[in-house]
């Protein structure tokens, strides 16, 4: 029989994946009191997988399972290549893990040609997952040494820095397991000191409520986290952007990652005329188009009352009139702070023919605790 690790890993790189590793199928005991600590303290967002014993046994999702495979693409590519538009209204700000064709689909397909030639090759059975499985993805991927786990929560891969996709194929053989990786950080916090919410709490925990991505995904956002979201319309970089082992990485620049400034850099004004059609040949393709256009539009209104420009006030109140409340509601709070007691004479007029009572309280409460 020939050298199945490495022909897999041959094989592998023929398809376009960029790191691979081999990790044992164990229960993942270690994590098992980290994960009740972070639920009791309130800290998991309400996106994971409500049981624990089905987040940390891979025996659970694939009978029989005896290997896991981790492996990633790099989605970093060279910001010089992206084409701005020429004036903004307002410059917004998207994930660069949304940037270009929604990498769900992208990796599943890398991954389900690989687990083919697998049980192909090999008469395994497989399993695989992309992000929206229950399994701790970088936990497993620093088993497998993909890389490190940085303060940030991240996993560091020597090569590519943090930004690399993640996703795993479980098989029902046995293959040589590669060494964990371990920590890389030393006494750097950088990434702790630049979070703006300070969502990272201490090295290695993240309070996934108060992460700005988590908030632009959320179906309802408090008025009082606006200011945080800044212009971020889809996700945050920031933690990652400020990563000294982020500033000298290699760029692979995969085709389906390169995006252009719709979705890298879009316009707020552009965001908020866009139509079902169009949103339905761009966003809706990307990471960011699972939520749908509401929030991103709700993000872009979000993102005007943010921009310190007095000019951006028309844009937010023809949103006053929208016929999803939400989107109202949004306005309401942008406006006001965007322009504060000046206003309040748009805001009285959209009271006198707002038809919900709720929107009719928030301009009276704006209006006299001013």
């Amino acid at each position: 029989m020939d050298n199945i690790k490495g022909t897999i890993i041959d094989e592998a790189h023929r398809i376009g994946i960029d790191v691979i590793g081999f990790a044992p199928c164990s229960v993942l005991n270690n994590a098992r009191e980290i994960l009740k600590d972070r639920e009791n303290k309130g800290y998991l967002s309400g996106f994971e997988e409500k049981d624990i014993e089905k987040r940390i046994d891979p025996s659970l999702q694939l009978e029989g399972c005896k290997t896991i495979i981790s492996a990633g693409i790099s989605y970093r590519t060279d910001e010089k290549n992206i084409k701005l538009k020429s004036s903004y209204i307002c410059k917004c700000i998207v994930s660069k893990s949304s940037w270009g064709i929604d990498y769900h689909n992208v990796l599943r397909h890398k991954l389900k040609e690989l687990s083919q030639f697998i049980e192909c090759r090999y008469g395994a059975r497989t399993k695989l997952f992309v992000d929206t499985g229950p399994l701790l993805e970088r936990e497993i991927a620093r088993m497998a040494g993909v890389g490190f786990v940085g303060k940030n929560g991240f996993i560091i891969n020597d090569e590519f820095g943090s930004f690399i996709f993640l996703g795993e194929i479980l098989l029902d053989i046995c293959i040589e397991p590669d060494e964990p990786a371990e920590g890389g950080c030393k006494d750097c916090d950088i990434c702790i000191r630049a979070c703006p919410t300070r969502a990272l709490c201490s090295p290695y925990t993240l309070n996934a409520k108060r992460c700005i991505s988590y908030m632009t995904q959320s179906k309802t956002i408090s008025p009082k986290d606006y200011d945080a979201l800044g212009c971020n319309i889809y996700g945050c970089d920031i933690c990652q952007d400020v990563c000294p082992k982020n500033k000298s990485i290699r760029f692979k620049n995969h085709t389906e990652f390169i995006p252009e400034c719709w979705n890298s850099f879009p316009d707020a004004a552009d965001i908020l005329n866009m139509d079902n059609k169009t949103y339905n040949k761009t966003f809706k393709n990307t990471a960011s188009g699972w939520r749908g256009k509401r929030i991103l539009q709700r993000n872009a209104v979000i993102s005007l009352g943010n921009s310190h420009d007095r000019e951006a006030a028309r844009y937010i109140i023809n949103m006053l009139s929208d016929g999803r409340k939400e989107i109202r509601e949004t306005s309401i709070y942008a406006l006001y702070k965007l322009l504060g007691k000046e206003s309040f004479p748009v805001l009285k007029r959209c009271r006198d023919i707002e038809s919900d009572d709720d929107l009719k309280r928030i301009i009276n409460c704006l209006i006299d605790n001013a």
